[in-house]
């Protein structure tokens, strides 16, 4: 059986355009299972293999062996590639440094140094930098920016060469906002698609590996994604999938609704207190309920983003309307959200 033939399908989506994507579906039928009680976050990583295979690295059987997933499953593990990457400048800068120095090696050789190159779309914000030296006066931010370009004129050049050297990556300037909150508002796609080899259309889930501990900030919509190292992020982003293990995933069921004057700040330190005496540590934790209709973006955002502080791997909101609202309000493709 031809796990990537039986499941691929073809989705319509008006002015005879249509994309490829991977149903779930029809790995059920193959798989000889039911995923109705599955949790949403191992469906992300199921359609993660079965979008990939054709990568050495990828195989029937591990969508076959992730299908059978129950919450006693004896361990094992998978690889996962991420559909992006993102950075902060700490580590971020050293990657394109050593991305460079790939390309002065390929030149030295006599090889074309262009062939060195992101396989998947890398998103730097730099956020890591800025010093306060002019306060109380409406012109301190822009002061403090030029302050800011003085200081790392060297840096940042190299970063604006990096961008205009590589295709698939994208350099956020200082000043913008931190790399969790531009990543929410600008960079997460919610569905993302690439050009097979076939040069067709293939659609499938927006997932991130971040090199900071809060990048599980962007769980909050939906988004599968958390804190990785320098290292693993520049693995990823040069087609080396992250090997991880089963997870074990922790529900949280939500009913009624904040009391007046409580903020997400309290939710956020409730839900951390309680996950820790359950010691969730290493867990995926996927929120759920009739509460969650009760809880805007923001709020879902600030508990996804002290995954950390309760010990998670994630904390994860799955997706739906107020994810979808949350996508067109801030200007995303229509097309796919839609």
């Amino acid at each position: 059986m031809n796990l990537a033939q039986a499941t691929r399908k073809i989705l319509a989506l008006g002015n005879n355009q249509t994309v490829d994507y991977f149903s779930l579906p029809a790995l059920e039928k193959a798989a000889g299972v039911s995923f109705a009680r599955l949790p949403f976050s191992i469906r992300i990583l199921l359609e993660s293999i079965l979008h990939n295979l054709g990568h050495p690295a990828f195989e029937d059987a591990h969508a076959l062996a992730l299908a059978q997933w129950t919450p006693d499953v004896a361990e094992f593990e998978f690889p996962f590639l991420p559909a992006r990457v993102l950075l902060q400048d700490f580590t971020g800068v050293p990657c394109v440094a050593d991305l460079a120095a790939l390309r002065g090696a390929m030149q030295r050789k006599g090889l074309d140094p262009r062939s060195i190159e992101p396989l998947i779309p890398v998103d730097l914000v730099i956020d890591h930098s800025v010093q306060l030296d002019v306060a109380g006066n409406a012109d301190a931010l822009a002061a403090n920016l030029d302050k800011e370009f003085d200081r790392n004129r060297e840096r940042y050049a190299f970063l604006r060469w990096g961008q205009g050297a590589f295709t698939r990556l994208n350099i956020v300037p200082p000043g913008v906002g931190i790399c969790h909150q531009v990543n929410l508002e600008y960079l997460a796609r919610g569905v993302m698609t690439a050009q097979d080899h076939a040069g067709r259309t293939v659609a499938f889930p927006d997932t991130l590996v971040g090199t900071d501990s809060h990048t599980t900030m962007i769980n909050g919509l939906g988004i599968l994604g958390w804190g990785v190292g320098g290292i693993e992020a520049e693995a990823a982003m040069l087609g080396q999938p992250i090997p991880i293990t089963t997870p074990k995933v922790t529900g949280v069921k939500l009913t009624g609704r904040m009391r007046p004057g409580a903020t997400a700040t309290d939710l956020a330190l409730t839900v951390t207190q309680k996950l820790r005496t359950q010691g969730v540590v290493g867990h995926f934790v996927e929120f759920f309920g009739l509460g969650l209709e009760m809880l805007s973006l923001a709020d879902r955002a600030t508990v996804a983003n002290m995954a950390p502080e309760y010990g998670a791997t994630m904390g994860f909101f799955p997706m739906d309307g107020e994810s979808l609202r949350y996508l067109r309000e801030t200007g995303r493709n229509a097309a796919l959200v839609d």
